[in-house]
């Protein structure tokens, strides 16, 4: 021991774990009267958001949430999402958002996974989260949120009451000045995420509250969140947690806009009239912008910065997002990765490159996020990293304190997904000469649309159902609106008919909508001398 070693051990003094839950009471004590909730009709100050966090916390309690049990909400992108954000984990609970878009069998399968004690469920999704617990073996507490800003003209109607209580008649049962439980340790679990799955059922990702703190400070510096944000949730906050926003707005004490649904003339009104500075979203939410009709269009005097992952976007999009108004930052990560863990951190040089070359760079997913240790491209049978060429493939891999605690329940899974000391991404790219890792493809076959993944071999099993199909493989076909969508190649058993209507529509009555084919074509399906389906010949065929 060296004589920095001596008498100079971790106390309460000097050590606290990190969770970012303290952004927020910090945010409610130097700032208690800046709006931090916008929604409809209703602003929320800090003070008060903070205060019903607590209330929510402290109601938790005394229904008898204890410290590492799970809380389930199914909530669009609202307040009450931002309250169980924190107010669940100072519950000491963990957090889960399920994804509102799942069927029910798949939500059924996460309620008793989770072993989750509470439910809070949006009157939107009422319906089918009724059918997922018909289904579930567990049976929580069921809370509705009736939200008072549902619109009138809604694309959407409200489903009917199935809880217990409303969710304001348990925030009314805390305390507002409840003392919320710091996490024991800064790797305790916070939130539960579950992936797509590629086969069989999904995992459930554990975050930790080191984990998501360092992301709110990397979400600072990455998205240059200078100054006081306001911030539009056209992200789903159920998707790895909104990338860690929820909690990343109160470092800098910004402002929450709520948005039920992307829909451009509510997005031009929220950037025109509440001065929004940043929003996060897949391609879909760029192409609903640009494309929009002219009177739902709105003049607005600040850039607004776009953090768009998945795809990166085409030229034509890059253009017209920068003629609106809009500066776009191209992100890559996983849900293993807390959401981005990735950034195209752009260099001034690169403005002056030839359109072609600009557009490569563009292309590329970037560099690690500043809360990232590191990131490289390896050979995943020797474990050594690939020459730094723009040629060799390998797969990207990550180490460092914003990559999950493991797969719930999952021992198997975990180990693999660490082998070597590295989080296998499972996608393969390359690492260029001056260190940006550009993806090359998805080794799992994932099809990522609107911003969603979807399992392509769950896509083939449900075509394998339809019973005039013999063989179906299904790839992921460019999109200018979803970034990519779901296309069939279909071989039908001998003397048997189905049309691609057909097919469609038993494909609606297996997953959920969006998971979906959007087109099936017919025709033999090429092979290898074993049979295994050449997916990469199908890629090539879809322009041809």
């Amino acid at each position: 021991m060296g004589i920095y070693d001596d008498n100079l051990d971790k106390n309460a003094a000097n050590y606290q774990p990190l969770t970012p839950l303290n952004f927020l009471s910090r945010a409610a004590r130097v700032h208690p009267e800046r709006i931090a909730i916008v929604h409809g009709s209703l602003r929320r100050s800090y003070k008060d958001f903070y205060a019903r966090s607590r209330q929510l916390a402290s109601a938790l309690a005394k229904r008898g949430v204890a410290r590492g049990e799970t809380v389930a909400v199914m909530l669009s992108n609202t307040p009450a999402m931002l309250e169980a954000h924190h107010g669940v984990p100072m519950a000491g609970a963990v957090l889960l958002s399920i994804n509102t878009r799942l069927d029910a069998e798949i939500i059924a399968f996460q309620l008793d996974h989770s072993e989750a004690k509470v439910v809070i469920v949006d009157r939107e999704f009422s319906g089918v989260m009724a059918e997922a617990l018909q289904k579930a073996e567990v049976s929580p507490l069921v809370v509705d949120y009736d939200d008072p800003d549902f619109p009138a003209d809604a694309p959407a109607k409200k489903g009917e009451l199935i809880g217990a209580l409303e969710y304001e008649a348990l925030v009314a049962e805390g305390d507002r000045d409840f003392a919320w439980q710091m996490p024991d340790d800064e790797w305790d679990a916070i939130s539960l995420n579950y992936t797509s799955g590629t086969t069989g059922n999904p995992k459930g990702v554990v975050y930790h509250h080191r984990g998501a703190a360092l992301m709110g400070y990397a979400n600072i510096v990455a998205a240059e969140m200078t100054g006081r944000p306001v911030y539009l949730w056209t992200l789903p906050m159920f998707h790895c947690n909104g990338w860690c926003f929820p909690w990343t707005l109160a470092v800098q004490a910004g402002t929450h806009v709520c948005l039920r649904w992307v829909r451009a003339k509510a997005m031009y009104d929220a950037i025109a009239d509440h001065g929004v500075t940043h929003l996060c979203g897949a391609p879909i939410v760029m192409a609903t912008l640009i494309n929009a009709d002219e009177g739902d269009k709105r003049e607005f005097a600040q850039t607004v910065t776009f953090n768009t992952a998945a795809a990166p976007p085409p030229q034509s999009v890059l253009a017209g997002m920068r003629d609106a108004g809009f500066e776009v930052t191209h992100l890559y990560g996983l849900t293993e990765t807390y959401g981005p863990a990735v950034v195209n951190a752009w260099k001034e040089e690169w403005d002056a490159l030839e359109r072609p070359e600009r557009a490569a760079r563009k292309a590329r997913q970037g560099v690690r996020y500043p809360a990232l240790e590191d990131l490289a491209v390896m050979d995943a049978e020797t474990m050594e990293a690939v020459p730094s060429d723009g040629e060799t493939i390998g797969e990207v891999m990550f180490r460092g304190n914003i990559v999950m605690r493991g797969y719930l329940k999952n021992p198997d899974a975990s180990a693999e997904a660490f082998r070597g000391g590295w989080f296998h991404s499972g996608d393969l790219g390359v690492m260029h000469e001056d260190g940006y890792i550009e993806l090359k493809d998805r080794a799992k076959d994932i099809i990522i649309s609107g911003g969603e993944n979807i399992s392509s071999i769950e896509v083939e099993n449900a075509l394998y159902q339809h019973p005039a199909v013999a063989t179906a493989a299904v790839v992921a076909k460019p999109d200018d609106k979803w970034g990519e969508t779901p296309l069939a190649y279909v071989e039908l058993k001998p003397g048997r008919q189905a049309s691609e209507d057909e097919l469609i529509a038993h494909c609606r009555e297996k997953l959920a909508r969006f998971k979906c084919p959007r087109e099936i074509r017919f025709a033999e399906v090429p092979k290898t001398s074993t049979g295994k389906i050449q997916k990469y010949v199908l890629r090539k065929m879809i322009d041809g």
